[in-house]
């Protein structure tokens, strides 16, 4: 799979920034009970995927890092699943 880079790939997207071989976004939701809502689902669309974020959850806050650790940075992977995330927060 094709390495993209981070700093490119977020600019198709909205809030995310870009490290050296991941991107990243923290999303805010209204309390707990939304936060942990926004992870299931995501977590269904990650398993169908067969691509799974690195998270931590916060309260009403969850960080997201996303890389292929298999190709050793960003690919579309990452952007397809970052573009599933930014639908699912809305």
């Amino acid at each position: 799979m094709n390495i993209i880079n981070p700093k490119v790939a977020v600019e198709e997207l909205d809030g995310w920034t870009g490290g050296d071989d991941f991107i990243t976004k923290i999303f805010k939701f209204k309390d707990f009970v939304e936060a942990f809502s926004f992870m299931t689902n995501i977590a269904m669309i990650a398993e169908k995927m067969n691509h799974h974020p690195e998270w931590y959850n916060v309260y009403n806050r969850v960080d997201i890092t996303l890389t292929t650790h298999d190709s050793g940075g960003v690919t579309e992977k990452d952007i397809s699943l970052a573009k599933a995330m930014e639908m699912a927060a809305r």
